[in-house]
């Protein structure tokens, strides 16, 4: 038995000897502290390598998340691309079915619309079967871009793209209820990119739109924004008690980082 079961026994027996953790001490001093079971041992997968982002197009997160219809057990799927660096959405669709097939799509789409050269490129995804399909694995072994995988049942390896979902499912009018069509999906969702992408001001990256980022004019915007601030302390420097607000653009995105250098990860 596991020192969790001895113990517990024991005390029903009106003994003890000693804690769990000292049992446990003793077993690895012996070298009797191995798995025992017929299963197998479990495994610890390895935290995702960091991916580091210091422009438009070098990593991308993508996924995809169920958007339900008026019929019950009856999902559309969408698909969605995000570019770590800028967050900006840079390929969606909603499909009817959620194969590699349709994956192979929307990135040839992507890798077109982008102009990216898929050798320098950085794709993270889960392990669904999307994105494990042979057909969609081969299709990008052969273009040169790399595959990234989060750990198994992790969602928190690939943060970006989740938050991304959490933002359209919590806006304003969003269809609880489900949708009546496909049509009408891709129709909500397109309203929905627009404004993510070039209206809402994303604050992981200065408060500027994804949209202006991935162009580079978060540089210019975030300058405008510090001389206005800068001027405001010139003309009442008695309401200022130190320096002005950082508008300092983010010059680097980590997706994954060491649990050691967390605070160079904007989420």
């Amino acid at each position: 038995m596991s020192p969790k079961q001895i113990v517990p026994r024991l005390a029903d027996r009106g003994e003890y000897l000693a804690s769990e953790s000292t049992i446990y001490r003793i077993l690895r001093r012996e070298g009797q502290a191995t798995h025992r079971e017929n299963t197998a041992p479990p495994s610890q997968a390895a935290r995702p390598k960091p991916k580091v982002a210091t422009g438009p197009n070098q990593v991308w997160s993508w996924d995809i998340t169920y958007l339900q219809t008026l019929v019950g057990g009856v999902f559309f799927y969408l698909y969605v691309i995000l570019d770590v660096w800028s967050r900006k959405i840079v390929e969606w669709e909603v499909f009817p079915a959620e194969n590699g097939e349709n994956s192979i799509l929307l990135f040839q789409r992507a890798l077109s619309q982008e102009g990216v050269d898929p050798s320098k490129l950085i794709v993270h995804n889960d392990r669904g079967g999307p994105m494990k399909h042979g057909t969609f694995k081969s299709f990008l072994g052969r273009l040169g871009v790399f595959q990234s995988f989060s750990r198994p049942r992790r969602s928190d390896d690939n943060p970006f793209i989740e938050a991304t979902f959490r933002t359209m499912k919590y806006r304003p009018f969003y269809p609880e209820k489900g949708f009546e069509t496909i049509e009408d999906a891709r129709a909500w969702v397109s309203k929905f990119v627009y404004w993510y992408n070039r209206q809402h001001l994303h604050s992981a990256i200065g408060f500027v739109t994804p949209h202006d980022r991935h162009e580079g004019r978060d540089v210019e915007i975030l300058a405008r924004r510090k001389k206005v601030y800068e001027e405001a302390k010139r003309r009442h420097p008695e309401r200022w008690t130190g320096h002005t607000r950082n508008w300092s653009p983010v010059e680097v995105v980590v997706l994954n980082p060491p649990l050691e250098e967390t605070s160079i990860q904007v989420a």
